[in-house]
């Protein structure tokens, strides 16, 4: 078993394309009438589309985005780094 961390980078102007997308499907998802926070947590925690609705794009949007970007720039909003 490898027990050496990994490292993960994601370059800055990929980075700033993350926000709007995800900044779209929230809205998406509100407009709908879904709590955007659970489905978005729920997507990123299982990669299934279905928590992502169709309207708006939102779905393809978010799928254009791999997890781990996601959650790395989360983490990194959340930390304000």
């Amino acid at each position: 078993m490898n027990s050496d961390t990994m490292k993960f980078s994601i370059n800055e102007e990929r980075a700033k394309e993350i926000r709007p997308i995800l900044q779209e499907v929230y809205s998406a998802l509100l407009e709908k009438g879904y709590n955007p926070i659970i489905q978005i947590v729920g997507y990123i925690l299982s990669e299934d589309p279905g928590y992502i609705t169709n309207h708006k794009n939102a779905r393809a949007l978010i799928r254009r985005v791999d997890r781990y970007e996601l959650l790395s720039e989360l983490v990194k909003s959340y930390l304000n780094i």
